[in-house]
């Protein structure tokens, strides 16, 4: 199907309201929509060429599991994504350094990434992608055909928020006094749901809420949504292995 096809309708080829309510024009919010599908599709590519680098390049998950400096480093890389979050909210709507502040996001996240499937045997991580990008892609497109029906899903807001609360605390507990591979497993599927919710979620919210400013917060957020979908599922996977 064409893309003019999803996004014009009606007899006269005008542009068809992606929600019943809409009040905006439809052509602005899709060229906004392809602008954060855009980025999120370069963040994406970062990921996978630095994670694929840490991976394949065995010096430099070597260095950071075997010396105290690689480990201090490590620390820093868990914690640096983190931080930058602050400044990049912030500034997400200040031009260029929004820009800046994404890319040193991404790449920061990215090694992450790539340490944690450093460890992880190839099998696995591809089962892993696979599963994203299906659920990813059935995810949106629900989100999008349910928005057109009149489906709002704004009220998920609260409950993922909470329970994305216990997750981390679960994680927390689970950090100092490890309950075995039944409790990892439990983890990763609990994970997995919150954050299937959370796609849908800020899909319903780029559709309907973001202002067209936010096109960097936008994209961080649904990128977060992948990537945090992605590691629960790994998480299951290495459990289960």
């Amino acid at each position: 199907m064409k893309r003019d096809d999803v996004e014009s309708g009606g007899e006269g080829g005008g542009p068809r309201p992606l929600y019943p309510t809409m009040l905006e024009n439809p052509q602005l919010r899709w060229s906004f929509i392809r602008k954060v599908y855009s980025i999120i599709t370069f963040q994406l590519l970062i990921t996978i060429a630095v994670a694929a680098t840490v991976v394949f390049v065995r010096p430099i998950s070597h260095f950071f599991v075997s010396s105290t400096p690689g480990l201090v480093l490590y620390v820093l890389l868990i914690i640096l994504p983190f931080i930058t979050l602050i400044p990049l909210y912030y500034y997400h709507k200040k031009h260029p350094l929004n820009y800046f502040l994404l890319f040193i996001f991404t790449v920061t996240l990215a090694f992450s990434v790539g340490l944690t499937c450093a460890f992880t045997s190839g099998k696995i991580i591809l089962e892993s992608v696979v599963l994203t990008t299906v659920v990813v892609f059935s995810l949106t497109l629900y989100t999008f055909w349910a928005a057109r029906k009149g489906h709002d899903f704004s009220f998920l807001g609260p409950f993922l928020f909470g329970a994305l609360l216990v997750l981390m605390v679960f994680g927390l507990i689970q950090i100092l006094f490890p309950l075995g591979k039944l409790s990892v497993m439990i983890y990763g599927c609990v994970a997995s749901i919150i954050f299937c919710g959370y796609i849908i979620y800020d899909t319903d919210n780029l559709i309907k809420r973001f202002s067209y400013d936010d096109y960097i917060w936008a994209s961080v957020s649904l990128y977060l949504d992948i990537i945090n979908l992605f590691l629960s599922l790994l998480t299951i996977f290495r459990a289960a292995e």
